[in-house]
């Protein structure tokens, strides 16, 4: 029987603006205010160009594909329509993001077009090891894909026990469709992600050349973007392969319950490092040593020249950035394995994990950096402007969207049917928000309070405890955004029964608020990986030195 698809017109408006949205975006990134580009602008616009192509990639949505969940009413994918659609929206949206990239450039403005006769080759710019790395995932998530195909289909069977007294295993679980069907659908896309992932790289071989750079970082930035695309395909290919193990890892429920997935493992160990394999940056934008210095030893200090110190603490504050994405990532995806992709308390549940966790390693540093190099005799110095203005703005925005959220949840929850078997979903997110807010006045405490830190620099205890506060900040707003985008995404029906008429269906506003949802989610990562020295100011800000007084 062949695969039908019944894809209304509507369902491929949202991809077509949202298209359009990040065309826009990133030709508004690209753009200097001058009314041309500059290096900056172009690394920028590289940079975003990866963060969106990797937001984009998520596979979450998948993650049980091919599953016959025991419970009737767990929604599942165990059509092949089903899965090929869930799996082709993260594969197209990735490779879609990073071709917007390339062809969101400007075109040339000048009267002479720099050019070069050379042929340009996918082979002159690409990034060896990486290339000969990501070619091994595919090859693996190939091979865990035709494990998947070997193995046969179960029906769900309810959990059941030996009798009391008698040793045996416990029985029962979720089934699984046929493996040939699954894999076919793995296959598909991973076949469709390697031939994208060659044309991609052939388009950005193939893009003109930028007036606003020299020959040799014309090269470089045909690198870097191929750096982008291949680690975010690469994590893309492990979540294929994470899938298939999924699938091939669960055992006959006739026979036992136990089961593991290694390939999950594996997945997550893939994704640190293609996070941490990091593109090479432009010349023409690298820092100089000598206006590093210069810079780092003229008047007060704020957060943009901070990393060009030469004092332990401040590398002790620059290099606590890097810790806080372990910190966050680790405790959620812990989180994410002990609650499954099911649970619908799970985007509140990981996200709060996730900014408790940070908040507590922001205290960890502030107590590590007074009990090194604080001293009650020193002064203690505090920015004039503490937190910066666009962060202060996100923070009581996300602040005020949580706060409508909340109410809007909780009156439309109480209008359901008495019947509807749904908990509360408003009740967690202010249990968690309330619980990340306690937690973070231990820290804000901590910064305030802090002994000062003996240097000859009168402005760089200031502009530590700058830093401090603005990741405070950051981490707060984002968390308030996701907290948000969760609710939108799980009280759907809250919604819809509380704005559904007979003119607007209430499944359309089910379907606007997970949208809403969604981008709120979307926002919260993307602020979540701005650091903070980019909300910084671009003129160094004097001081405000407090009195000597012992730190209490």
């Amino acid at each position: 029987m062949p695969l039908q698809f019944e894809l209304p017109p509507l369902a491929l408006l949202g991809p077509l603006l949202a298209a359009v949205g990040i065309y826009g975006l990133l030709r508004w990134v690209v753009w200097a205010p001058g009314g041309g580009t500059s290096p900056k602008s172009i690394s920028d616009h590289a940079l975003w160009v990866g963060v969106i192509g990797w937001l984009a990639s998520t596979l979450q949505g998948a993650a049980n594909a091919g599953i016959i969940f025991l419970n009737p009413q767990t929604p599942s994918q165990t059509q092949p329509a089903e899965i090929l659609e869930a799996l082709a929206w993260p594969v197209v949206g990735c490779l879609g993001v990073h071709a917007l990239g390339q062809l969101s450039y400007p075109g040339p403005r000048g009267s002479r077009r720099l050019a070069t006769l050379s042929v340009r080759r996918v082979r002159d710019f690409l990034p060896w090891r990486l290339a000969w790395t990501t070619l091994g995932i595919f090859a693996a998530s190939a091979a865990t894909i035709t494990w998947a195909a070997m193995q046969p289909g179960y029906r769900p069977l309810p959990y059941t026990s030996p009798p009391y007294g008698e040793s045996g295993p416990n029985v029962g679980g979720d089934g699984r469709i046929p493996g040939t069907e699954l894999a076919a659908c793995l296959a598909t896309a991973l076949i469709l992600l390697a031939a994208g992932t060659v044309l991609v790289l052939w388009l950005i071989s193939r893009r003109r050349q930028l007036e606003a750079l020299d020959s040799g970082d014309n090269v470089l930035l045909r690198t870097i973007a191929m750096n982008r695309l291949l680690r975010t395909v690469s994590t893309v290919a492990a979540g294929l392969a994470a899938i298939a193990g999924n699938f091939a890892s669960r055992p006959d429920p006739a026979v036992t319950t136990d089961w593991t997935n290694p390939t999950a493992l594996v997945a997550m160990v893939v994704l640190f490092v293609m996070w941490l394999w990091q593109p090479p940056q432009l010349a023409s934008v690298r820092p100089r040593k000598a206006e590093t210095r210069r810079a780092s030893s003229s008047g007060p200090k704020n957060v943009r020249n901070l990393r060009s110190e030469k004092h332990p603490a401040a590398v002790l504050t620059a290099s606590l950035g890097a810790l806080l994405g372990l910190a966050a990532v680790a405790p959620g995806m812990a989180v994410l394995l002990v609650l499954g992709s099911t649970n619908p308390a799970r985007a509140t549940v990981i996200s709060a994990v996730m900014a408790a966790c940070v908040l507590l390693a922001i205290l960890a540093g502030e107590l590590l950096l007074e009990r090194n190099y604080g001293s009650a005799s020193a002064v203690r110095g505090w920015p004039v402007q503490p937190v910066a203005p666009a962060l202060l703005t996100a923070a009581i925005i996300g602040l005020l969207l949580l706060a409508v959220v909340t109410v809007m949840t909780a009156v439309g929850e109480a209008t359901l049917p008495s019947g509807t078997p749904a908990a509360p979903g408003w009740i967690p997110t202010a249990v968690a928000t309330a619980a990340v807010a306690v937690t973070a006045v231990p820290a804000t405490q901590a910064v305030r309070r802090r002994r000062g830190i003996v240097t000859s620099d009168d402005g760089l205890d200031a502009a530590l405890r700058a830093v401090t506060l603005n990741r405070i900040v950051r981490i707060l707003a984002a968390f308030l955004l996701a907290q948000a985008g969760g609710l939108l995404i799980s009280a759907g029906p809250a919604w819809g029964a509380l704005l559904g008429t007979r003119t607007v269906p209430a499944e359309l506003w089910e379907g606007t608020a997970a949208a809403a949802g969604y981008v709120l989610v979307a926002a919260a990562v993307a602020l979540s990986l701005i650091p903070v020295t980019a909300f910084g100011p671009r003129r160094a800000a004097a001081a405000r030195r407090a009195p000597v007084a012992p730190a209490r």
